[in-house]
């Protein structure tokens, strides 16, 4: 099916929360963590309490005790903003969330150290993911699509307020073929802009990256001619020219010290790093990374999933005005029946709380909320857990 556009505020306000360090149990990187009381056992009950302000929306259904999540960095602002809250309203909760990046996570949650796994890709057939996830789980798991985010591309070049890029270009400046700012393809595209002569410094994730291979899909939809390699979480060190650093933090910060870079990442973490990013021209005129033109673009994705799970298909080439193609959906990789049903349902009551009361905190961090057609399947989805 295809999704109806998400009505969303004007305007962004970009806010990069606090990262607490904590202990959980998965290995590797900081996690996300707020605690309320809470027992090593999720023990689940039926109150229900009421949301922090900045989150509103329905309230949630509270459990108690500890549930472990761990892997993509994007998704890591609005898991802050949903752990705090959730935790606040339920006394008895500790929820952690170790962001080490999609990779990471999957395999942790295939191994059985987490709960629950944040991926920018669902779990892919090519590598056995959803069979090992199965088998761990002992039932089907489920990508459950949570936020949408532009990949934006940032760039530090002083004096350059305003880039616009094309696709051929992007493919050609990520993987080396073009090597300088003022080259004549990039110059020709941006009439009126005095480019120096600096090197372009690409940065690439070096982790295992669900940002990498939404990335790479785009180029590969998008320019085959340039970017003719397979989209995959782990192999950026191979297809790009360049540096790379781990984690979309990394990223950021790498590009913001060094004139002449270039790199992609979550979008509020270039906003949060003040970094100038790309406008992107598909063929129709170039469009600014946002909230909202992201949005537009999302809204042309379709399901791919069968049955409960819903991955989806994103469309590289929107044809929809306004829309900005370099987009993510960030997925909660879950079980459909736990082994424990205190934490089959500490999960259930957790996500029921991010796609309906937690969706109103995303467009202040700089995310899209999912359009709403696609909410009330996520929702039918997380009632089947248990």
């Amino acid at each position: 099916m295809k999704l109806n556009r998400a009505g969303l505020a004007a305007g962004v306000l970009v806010a990069t929360a606090a990262l607490a360090a904590c202990s959980s149990s998965s290995t590797g990187g900081s996690s996300t963590s707020t605690t309320a009381g809470g027992s090593s056992t999720p023990a689940t009950t039926s109150t229900s309490a009421s949301a922090s302000a900045s989150t509103a929306g329905a309230a949630p259904t509270c459990s108690t005790g500890t549930l472990n999540g761990e892997g993509s960095t994007a998704q890591t602002n609005a898991m802050t903003a949903w752990i705090n809250a959730y935790t606040k309203a339920c006394s008895g909760a500790k929820i952690n969330y170790n962001p080490t990046g999609s990779g990471a996570g999957v395999s942790s949650f295939t191994g059985g150290q987490v709960d629950f796994a944040g991926s920018d890709s669902a779990l892919d057939p090519a590598k056995g993911e959803p069979a090992a996830a199965a088998k761990r789980c002992g039932s089907p798991a489920l990508d459950l699509p949570m936020v949408v985010g532009p990949i934006a591309i940032g760039y530090k070049l002083n004096g350059v307020n305003k880039l616009v890029l094309t696709p051929e270009l992007i493919a050609k400046i990520f993987t080396g073929k073009i090597k300088t700012w003022n080259d004549p393809a990039i110059a020709a595209k941006n009439s009126g802009v005095k480019l120096p002569s600096t090197a372009i410094n690409v940065v690439y994730r070096s982790d295992a990256s669900g940002t990498t291979q939404n990335f790479e899909k785009y180029l590969s939809k998008t320019d085959p001619a340039d970017f003719t390699a397979k989209p995959a979480k782990d192999n950026a060190a191979k297809v790009f020219a360049g540096q790379g650093k781990a984690k979309s933090q990394g990223v950021a910060a790498a590009v913001g010290s060094t004139e002449g870079s270039i790199g992609y990442m979550e979008y509020s973490f270039a906003a949060g790093a003040s970094l100038a990013t790309v406008s992107v021209d598909s063929g129709a005129g170039p469009v600014d990374v946002s909230k909202d033109s992201a949005s537009v673009a999302a809204g042309t994705a379709t399901i791919k999933g069968t049955g409960d799970d819903l991955s989806l298909s994103i469309d590289y080439k929107p044809s929809a005005a306004g829309a900005y193609p370099i987009i993510l959906v960030t997925y909660e990789v879950v079980c459909t029946k736990y082994k424990s049903t205190a934490t089959g349902t500490f999960v259930k009551n957790f996500l029921n709380y991010t796609v309906d009361g937690g969706q109103s905190a995303l467009a202040g961090l700089g995310y899209a909320p999912l359009p709403a057609a696609l909410q009330a399947k996520v929702k039918a989805s997380i009632a089947k857990i248990s």
